[in-house]
């Protein structure tokens, strides 16, 4: 690499899973001026692992490795020693919610529903879902949400016409959710097709260390002093038209909400997609071409949550690794998500998106619950003890076992981080996977202004990415891809 390539001022915004692997493949490539502007104290964007209870990690973020094959971060994971031993690694080879006999479910009335039951559906539920994300859907059914593909096509089954298989589907439906951040009848049937699922299944197979220590590993990579906190951007000025008037070397000017102006070549944008949904309008000067708006207005950004139990005592069986709570009527079933919208009637009832409890590893008396979408936004804006309490009646209704009070309570509350705004990407029914592409696609465009120099703001993010989108890795590929992007640039 030249000198002017190793002077060459980048500065990345963010510091979560994309910003950390812009800088180091940017770092590791020779180039020796890179900054990242990480607007909290904390470094891993939605990474988040915490010792809330004991000395043993809770991820309050991002939990699971998503396959093995072709998947970097479980690479980078392996090569350093940080995943777990194999015999524990295979009892964690799970989907978040996949069923196993050791799963208790539970109708609303107390009743606990057989395995054999809960298989029949859940076997369905899978075979149905997999012709949705192999593209295997028929032409009747591409048109559709994924929530309606799955009822019209559970309708056409025998399992319809039993009351408490249908109620279970709906739990299924509501797991679902957990996974694509959203109401299933807000999620595209026909384009989440796009999404490729590596081999090996979801992983929670990471050691003590957790994700951190993963994030560790690109820490490591970065010079002391190349990571910037608490400065958050408030506006990117980028010279679309070649101006005159900017300093000819730096044609970007990143200015901070601490006042601090930073010239740069080229800035990396890592930003979450909620995020670009309050400020995209405003952020940049001069605006974004009407694509990538429309791209970031167009794609969804749904909210997950976990609810974190800490109990005194183990309550639940040895062979018990999640309690789930099949309702009489649950939030995913078509009618009542519609009459729902009415007078908001859903806040009241927003516990019901609760799939279930489920054990958390390392920590014998710790369950954790999961929510989503508008029920998790609203869950966030109540207080921790009112959380928690909700979930033991719960617990104590659905179970009827002897339940303790609750002694603490750990709740993420995604959705109202200002520096993230929910959780991750989904693409809704009627818009079209490419909207991806539109939003990676780096600024200025050659064919627009040719003369303006190249790759001014370049965009990452699990966001960007068409295959990859909500996971970690995709985030992770998506920051190597811009940073190449420049280092391919400067080779020429």
């Amino acid at each position: 690499m030249n000198t002017v390539s190793r002077d060459t001022k980048i500065v990345v915004v963010g510091a979560g899973f994309a910003g950390l692997a812009a800088a180091a493949s940017l770092v590791q490539a020779g180039f020796q001026n890179v900054k990242i502007l990480e607007a909290k104290e904390r470094v891993g964007g939605r990474v988040c692992t915490m010792k809330p209870f004991t000395e043993n990690i809770i991820e309050l973020g991002a939990n699971w490795i998503h396959g093995q094959e072709g998947n970097p971060l479980y690479q980078l994971a392996k090569e350093q020693d940080l995943l777990v031993e194999a015999i524990a690694a295979s009892k964690m080879m799970c989907l978040p919610h996949s069923v196993t006999p050791r799963d208790y479910f539970f109708m609303e009335g107390g009743k606990q529903l057989s395995t054999n039951t809960v298989d029949r559906v859940c076997s369905l539920f899978s075979k149905l879902t997999s012709k949705a994300f192999e593209s295997e859907l028929e032409d009747k059914h591409r048109v559709l949400s994924l929530g309606d593909y799955l009822d019209v096509s559970f309708a056409e089954s025998p399992l319809a016409t039993s009351e408490d298989e249908s109620k279970i589907f709906e739990w299924c439906k509501r797991s679902e959710c957990t996974d694509e951040a959203a109401s299933l009848y807000e999620v595209s049937a026909s384009q989440i097709g796009y999404y490729i699922a590596l081999e090996g299944g979801f992983f929670n197979s990471l050691g003590p260390g957790g994700y951190q220590a993963i994030l560790d590993i690109l820490l490591k990579a970065l010079p002391s002093g190349t990571i910037l906190r608490n400065t958050e951007v408030k506006s990117i000025q980028w010279d679309s038209k070649g101006d005159e008037g900017k300093e000819e070397n730096h044609p970007v000017r990143v200015i901070c909400e601490n006042d601090q102006i930073i010239e740069t070549d080229h800035v990396i944008v890592t930003v979450s997609l909620g995020v670009l949904k309050q400020k995209a309008r405003t952020m940049f000067e001069p605006a974004l071409p009407k694509s990538k708006l429309d791209a970031i207005e167009r794609l969804g950004f749904g909210t997950v949550d976990k609810i974190f139990l800490y109990f005194s005592e183990r309550f639940w069986p040895e062979d018990c690794a999640g309690i789930q709570l099949v309702w009489d009527k649950g939030p995913e079933d078509k009618a009542i998500y519609s009459r729902q919208d009415e007078e908001d009637a859903w806040k009241e009832t927003w516990f019901k998106k609760i799939c279930g409890f489920d054990t958390v590893a390392r920590h014998p008396t710790v369950l954790c619950g999961w929510i989503t979408g508008r029920e998790a936004l609203h869950m966030e804006t109540l207080q921790d003890s009112e959380i928690g309490g909700t979930c033991v009646r719960l617990l104590r209704s659905f179970t009827g076992w002897s339940v303790p009070d609750v002694s603490q309570v750990l709740i993420s509350r995604w959705g109202h981080d200002p520096h993230v705004q929910g959780s991750y990407t989904f693409v809704p029914h009627c818009v079209n996977v490419k909207e991806h592409e539109a939003l990676a696609a780096p600024l200025p465009s050659f064919s627009q202004v040719p003369e303006s120099k190249p790759l001014q703001v370049l965009f990452a993010g699990e966001a960007t990415h068409v295959n990859f989108y909500t996971t970690t890795h995709g985030a992770y590929l998506s920051g190597v891809r811009e940073a190449q992007r420049l280092i391919n640039h400067y080779s020429h």
